[in-house]
């Protein structure tokens, strides 16, 4: 069907997949059902201009979909059906949000004949959604799809980037209607004035200890290129927010360590102790503040700049010396162009990178295999540009401590603290950019949330290297447990399958490795494989993190208690 500008009659199914084509759309990630069968139909006709990912439960589809955001800046489209794939999806959707990534999630939903009777699988998604989304919305009539997902588009890539989420009601799917397509959709972000970049200057030029915090979603590569031009003009030293550590290349000496989870003391002194904090994207959430103990509520003791895509989240948490409403790539290209009258924090700068070298060299650790060093070996092995995926879990310390992040969007992990996310995310990369080399880490339970999409991994030839980090428990809960309730462990031990003879069931390359020592050869192997690779790093329960072990946390917690 060719698509043309003057209106002629279609189904609801056929004006929603032309509707995909208009605004750019090349892949989709899914789980098919009967509720959604007519948009399976219009998308076998659209086959070559829409990839449709075949996933193998609805959580690793929504979560394919946050990468592909992620990665490319335009919606991440999935479709599920109605009840359980809506409820599996709802995980994603809400790493989306919380991640500020631009997502549109399609669920198949009963006609409107049956509708309010608690139909089969049916589900209010308004209600379900609502706090998840920015927008939560069914489609009722076939002549308004066009505009419908034309405002999807629109609000998921505008402001602060979010998820969006429509319903299609069986019937409307396959109601005609003579409707033009709408034009591609645009986004929309503010721009920080001149007033705006002039007082921020004032403010840099009276300063003696600056520190930035960069993060959020948004970004783009000329952003960051531009972010980075800014940083290195006013020699500032940067700090990322919780897993967005590829706003800037980790090589670069204005890079000083990830302000999140496993925090460097020194590095929390840092910020502590800066008389002018400049959050650049970042929300200042929760782990980017230490529960909010890092900078004080409501009002920092330093002073405070501000910059953020939403308005509606300047002045939430932190007032702020100075607020700035802007997109991310407005804000870099104008602050790129600002020329630094007065700099007197050389050594600050400087003294904080080296706190952050200091920091990343390995560490000793109980048992044979040494994660420090595992990573170590990987940075130096990997080509630059390569992406790093990663789930939810105390394995992704070793991770965010000690590799060097190349450059824009070689990070994909959720902020959101979902597990499960570092298998699919790897495979929507690979999709994305097969020509760049891909690895994802998973704990033992993390893994086993979306291990599944390793059949999808086979099922499209990519090539990823998958790090199943096994200790043999919920690593994190079993953490804040020895700390909260120390020597009373529930809930919390896991009996593993053989993970490398689970990924060989798949087709996959798989093996076991114990020891550092037999890592790099392993590597290599699994790298040169014609599929992709599982390897299974068995560590000792011990190594919890890279500054403390479980028996540390559990006597400490028992001293405290006076026991």
């Amino acid at each position: 069907m060719k698509i043309t500008d003057p209106p002629f009659s279609r189904t609801g199914a056929q004006l929603l997949v032309d509707a995909l084509k208009v605004h750019g759309v090349d892949m989709a990630f899914g789980v098919p059902g009967e509720s959604y069968l007519a948009v399976l139909d219009a998308l076998y006709d659209a086959q070559d201009q829409i990839k449709f990912v075949i996933c193998r439960q609805e959580g690793g589809a929504a979560n394919m979909a946050d990468a592909y955001g992620k990665l490319t800046g335009r919606p991440g489209i999935c479709f599920v059906t109605r009840g359980p794939g809506a409820s599996n999806a709802a995980v994603g959707i809400h790493t989306a949000f919380q991640d500020s990534t631009p997502v549109i999630l399609f669920i198949g939903q009963v006609g409107g004949e049956v509708a309010e009777r608690e139909a089969f699988q049916e589900v209010d998604y308004r209600r379900m959604y609502g706090q998840m989304a920015k927008w939560v919305a069914q489609i009722d009539r076939a002549d308004r799809v066009a505009e419908y997902v034309s405002h999807a588009f629109h609000l998921a890539t505008s402001g602060r980037p979010g998820p969006v989420v429509l319903a299609l009601p069986e019937d409307m799917q396959k109601q005609t209607a003579p409707v033009s397509n709408a034009r591609p959709y645009q986004r929309v972000a503010a721009h920080p004035g001149a007033a705006d970049m002039n007082r921020l200057r004032e403010m840099l030029a009276q300063a003696e200890r600056p520190f930035v915090i960069l993060g959020g979603g948004g970004w783009n590569q000329k952003a960051c290129e531009d972010f980075q031009a800014f940083a290195s003009a006013f020699n500032l030293p940067v700090g990322c927010s919780f897993r967005s550590q590829d706003l800037i290349d980790n090589r670069d000496p204005h890079y000083v360590g990830d302000v999140a989870v496993g925090l460097n003391p020194k590095l929390a002194e840092r910020i502590r102790n800066c008389d002018l904090l400049l959050a650049i994207g970042a929300r200042l959430g929760e782990w980017t503040t230490g529960g909010y103990t890092l900078v004080e509520v409501p009002r920092p003791k330093q002073k405070f700049i501000h910059i953020y895509p939403g308005a509606e989240e300047l002045g939430r948490v932190y007032q702020g010396d100075l607020l700035i409403n802007s997109g991310m790539p407005e804000f870099a290209a104008v602050a790129r162009a600002l020329a630094p009258t007065r700099r007197v924090w050389d050594e600050w700068t400087e003294g904080a990178r080296a706190d952050l070298e200091a920091w990343q060299q390995p560490v000793s650790v109980p048992g044979k295999l040494n994660m420090s060093e595992v990573v170590h070996f990987l940075r130096g092995r990997l080509p630059s540009g390569t992406i790093v995926t990663n789930g939810a879990g105390n394995f992704s310390i070793w991770v965010h401590r000690f590799h060097q992040y190349t450059g824009f969007r070689t990070q994909l992990g959720p902020t959101s603290g979902a597990m499960g996310y570092g298998v699919p995310a790897a495979i929507a990369a690979k999709l994305v950019h097969p020509d760049r080399t891909v690895i994802s880490f998973s704990g033992d339970g993390d893994f086993l949330m979306t291990g599944q999409e390793l059949a999808t991994a086979m099922q499209y030839g990519v090539k990823v290297v998958f790090f199943v980090v096994n200790n043999g428990m919920y690593g994190t809960i079993r953490m804040h447990q020895e700390r909260d309730f120390p020597g009373r462990i529930s809930g919390t031990q896991l009996v593993n399958p053989d993970f490398a003879a689970l990924a060989r069931a798949y087709g996959l390359h798989g093996e076991i490795v114990e020891a550092t020592a037999g890592f790099e050869a392993a590597f290599e192997r699994a790298l040169n494989a014609k599929t992709s690779a599982l390897i299974e790093l068995r560590i000792d329960p011990e190594a919890i993190t890279p500054r403390t072990t479980l028996s540390a946390i559990r006597a400490e917690a028992l001293k405290n208690k006076g026991k």
